[in-house]
């Protein structure tokens, strides 16, 4: 294994330059099972090591468990790592498996002097709506969020899950350095409106889940049958029963292409997303999260990765076969809006 560094693309016109690939934290405390507190620092300090800059996490991840792990390593990396943090999934006390989604302007500077706190941070680098609530005009969200630029509390805003046209409506009010959804060989419903809009608009895009929440490495081929009962993939459509046995058979070209470069199933995913950046013409930062350095560096391997356009054919029918949602509820998704 090389320890190569990636090459580095920048967060919209005016954002922070970072590794061409990101790390998603989220699984490091919430949502994928058991996690191992030891392997995920590891796997965060390895990244740095080859050329990983900005680093993935949200308030909801774990009621704000998510944020303080990683703390600690912010803290002692600050000047070398990008922190990307978001709101807008508020917890009720009572009932701590809901979320509610929530724009307004309370709740945003509630939410940033918590994530400040809990982050152990003066600025948060890049600052994130997680989702949109349609009641309340994303004109107005982004203002508060211009006024916290403004403060000094953030350096950056980001959007996640948003339209084209909403992209545009905030970028009227304050400069998006990036938008954030799912995009990957499994998930590609963001480029027929948000990607036109993020290229036209000088905006990067950085893809969540873009292993397919692991599906596309090949590592489960049945949430029910192969993952523990509290992982988050069971109540995912796309990953149980028959659509998760019509899924695992369109994975057939993903390892013919990977068979010819030597490589693993997810390399060839991650190889994938990374080439949409020439493909649309816009920086493109996907954050595949991973608990282990041994995956970390096989994920930035990927990055030293091309695929002909042979085998860019091969795989492009991928997407449109594929069975089920990826929420069992789309409809705070950008594609549930489109």
């Amino acid at each position: 294994m090389t320890d190569s560094t990636i090459p580095t693309a920048r967060l919209g016109d005016d954002g922070p330059e970072v590794g061409v690939q990101g790390l998603g934290c989220m699984g490091m405390s919430f949502a994928y099972g058991p996690t191992d507190t030891d392997a995920s620092r590891a796997t965060l300090e390895r990244a740095l090591e080859l050329g990983v800059t900005l680093y993935d996490t949200a308030d909801a991840y774990g009621a704000g468990e998510n944020e303080r792990f990683l703390a600690p390593f912010f803290g002692a990396h600050r000047e070398e790592v990008v922190v990307a943090t978001k709101f807008a999934l508020s917890i009720p006390p009572d009932e701590p498996t809901r979320r509610i989604i929530r724009n307004d302007a309370p709740y945003i500077r509630e939410a940033v002097e918590a994530s400040l706190r809990r982050l152990d941070l003066d600025v948060i680098d890049l600052y994130y709506m997680h989702r949109r609530d349609v009641n309340v005009p994303i004109e107005e969200t982004v203002g508060v969020m211009a006024d916290l630029v403004r403060e000094g509390k953030v350096k950056h805003l980001g959007l996640s899950e948003v339209t084209g046209e909403e992209l545009r409506a905030a970028q009227a009010v304050h400069p998006i350095a990036a938008v954030q959804s799912e995009w990957s060989l499994f998930s590609r419903d963001i480029e027929a409106g948000v990607v036109p809009a993020a290229r036209e608009l000088g905006v990067a895009l950085v893809p969540y889940s873009p292993l397919g929440r692991g599906f596309l490495t090949g590592s489960f081929a049945d949430a029910d049958q192969d993952l523990t009962r509290d992982d988050f993939r069971r109540q995912q459509p796309r990953f149980t029963g028959d659509n998760a046995a019509a899924n695992a058979a369109l994975l057939a070209p993903v390892r013919t292409v990977a068979e010819a470069h030597g490589a693993t199933l997810g390399q060839i995913a991650l190889a994938w997303v990374q080439q949409r950046a020439r493909v649309h013409g816009l920086p493109v930062i996907p954050i595949p999260g991973t608990r282990k350095p041994t995956r970390v560096e096989e994920n930035t391997g990927a990055a030293r990765i091309v695929l002909t356009e042979d085998e860019l054919s091969l795989l492009e029918p991928i997407a449109e076969k594929v069975a089920g949602d990826r929420y069992a509820d789309m409809t705070f998704t950008s594609a549930g809006r489109e």
